[in-house]
C-alpha cells in the first residue's frame, strides 16, 4: 500500500556540483558590493588626507568602515569581508594616529603582504602549496584527494609560485612608495593593486584548477 509519500534519493560525494567558477569568484571577491564596500574607508582616507590633516582622515576612514560593517550587520548580511576591512583599516589607522607619519596608515598592508607572498613560496618550496590547501577548505569542502595526484600537485604548485610572486611584486611598489614618502601615490597605489590583481589570481587559479581536474586520465594500454 502506497502513501503517496516519496523520499529524495541522498545525494553522494560524486553527485555534489562543485560550485561554478562565477560562484567562487563571487564568494571570494563578496561580489561587486563586497569590492565597493572594501575600499571605500581608504579612498575616504586617501581624499580626507589630501583635503586636511592626518587626524581627521582617520576618524573618518575607521568611521566609513564601521558603518559599512553596521549596515551588513543590520542587514543580515555576511559580514566576513567588512570585518576583515574594518580590522586592516583600524589597525592601520591606530599606527598611523600614535606615530602621526600618513604613510603608516598603509604599513599593517604592506608588512602582512610580505609575509603572505614569502609564506606563499616558502609552503611551494616544501611541497605544500598554500593554495591546494586553500582551495581544499574554501571549494572542495575540506577534501584533499589533490594531495594524491601528481598533477594537481604540480598545479597547486605553479599557481602558488604565481601568487606569491605577484604578491610580493604588487607589495614591493607599495613599499618603494612608502620608504619613498609618497603618500598620496601610495594611497592610489593601494587601491589599484589590491583587488584587481587578486581577482585575476582568482580568476587563473579557478579555471586552471577546473580544466585539470576535468581532463580524462590516461587509457591503461592493453595487457599493461
Amino acid at each position: 500500500m502506497t502513501t503517496g509519500q516519496h523520499t529524495e534519493p541522498e545525494l553522494g560525494p560524486e553527485d555534489e556540483r562543485l560550485p561554478s567558477m562565477a560562484e567562487q569568484m563571487a564568494d571570494q571577491l563578496g561580489g561587486w558590493r563586497g569590492l565597493v564596500e572594501s575600499s571605500i574607508p581608504v579612498v575616504v582616507f586617501v581624499i580626507a588626507n589630501v583635503v586636511g590633516d592626518l587626524r581627521p582622515a582617520v576618524i573618518a576612514s575607521v568611521a566609513v568602515a564601521l558603518l559599512i560593517a553596521g549596515l551588513r550587520l543590520a542587514q543580515r548580511r555576511p559580514v566576513r569581508h567588512a570585518v576583515n576591512g574594518l580590522v586592516g583599516i583600524g589597525i592601520g589607522a591606530a599606527i598611523a594616529w600614535r606615530t602621526g607619519d600618513e604613510r603608516d596608515f598603509y604599513l599593517p598592508g604592506i608588512l602582512y603582504g610580505i609575509g603572505y607572498g614569502l609564506a606563499l613560496l616558502l609552503s611551494a618550496a616544501i611541497k605544500q602549496p598554500l593554495v591546494g590547501w586553500i582551495w581544499s577548505v574554501l571549494v572542495a569542502k575540506g577534501r584533499s584527494e589533490w594531495r594524491d595526484d601528481p598533477k594537481l600537485v604540480r598545479t597547486f604548485t605553479q599557481l602558488t609560485v604565481l601568487w606569491g610572486v605577484v604578491w610580493l611584486a604588487k607589495v614591493g611598489v607599495q613599499a618603494g612608495l612608502y620608504l619613498a614618502h609618497q603618500d598620496t601615490a601610495l594611497g592610489v597605489a593601494r587601491l589599484a593593486l589590491g583587488y584587481p590583481p587578486y581577482a585575476l589570481l582568482l580568476l587563473i587559479t579557478v579555471w586552471v584548477v577546473r580544466r585539470v581536474t576535468r581532463e580524462p586520465a590516461p587509457t591503461p594500454l592493453p595487457g599493461a
